[in-house]
């Protein structure tokens, strides 16, 4: 049991090591330009090592925006029905989720920046689209979400905006980026 204990540790620093390389390295040039040598190299791990733990570059890139997405799943959740419970309970179920990102913002300040992977962000978009209108009760027409430019219109704005604080620093509080979404989109969920 002690030796599995040891073992586990052991896995999860190399894989925590080979993540903050990568995105250390993702930081300074796209990510498409990085090689498994050149990771390996930059976080003094052999590549027999890299190879017992991922398949390739990608799929080390694809466990890191996996665990984003699934904490993007949890915290979601917790937004789900409070949205139309009143300001205060959605800018601080909001704020909630974008102290996530003050957390986490070294990684994602790369994943959503231009090095990040595309696809990633397309699917960061599209989870937060359907968290914009959780159960279809803002969308009294019935029209799918999709096809409904207010609401296309209010999740880009939205996670534009995050981009930019994320690219700039996270200068603004947690609190004012929540609050800032939501006024902006008071208009589209009257």
């Amino acid at each position: 049991m002690r030796r599995d204990m040891r073992a586990s540790r052991k896995t999860q620093y190399t894989r925590q090591a080979l993540e903050d390389g990568l995105i250390e390295l993702m930081r300074a040039k796209p990510f498409e330009k990085i090689t498994v040598t050149e990771l390996c190299a930059h976080t003094d791990i052999n590549r027999s090592t890299f190879y017992m733990h991922y398949e390739d570059i990608y799929a080390l890139l694809c466990s890191i925006e996996e665990g984003v997405l699934e904490w993007q799943r949890r915290g979601t959740d917790d937004l789900d029905g409070k949205l139309l419970e009143g300001r205060e309970s959605t800018i601080r179920s909001l704020e909630l989720l974008f102290a996530y990102f003050v957390e986490n913002g070294k990684y994602l300040q790369v994943l959503m920046s231009e090095h990040g992977d595309i696809y990633f962000q397309r699917r960061f978009f599209e989870a937060a689209y359907r968290m914009s209108n959780p159960a279809g009760a803002r969308n009294p027409r019935k029209i799918p979400l999709t096809d409904d430019p207010a609401y296309v219109f209010l999740v880009s704005g939205g996670v534009g905006l995050i981009q930019y604080w994320l690219k700039n620093g996270l200068k603004e509080s947690p609190r004012e980026i929540a609050e800032i979404i939501y006024d902006m989109g008071l208009p589209i969920r009257k």
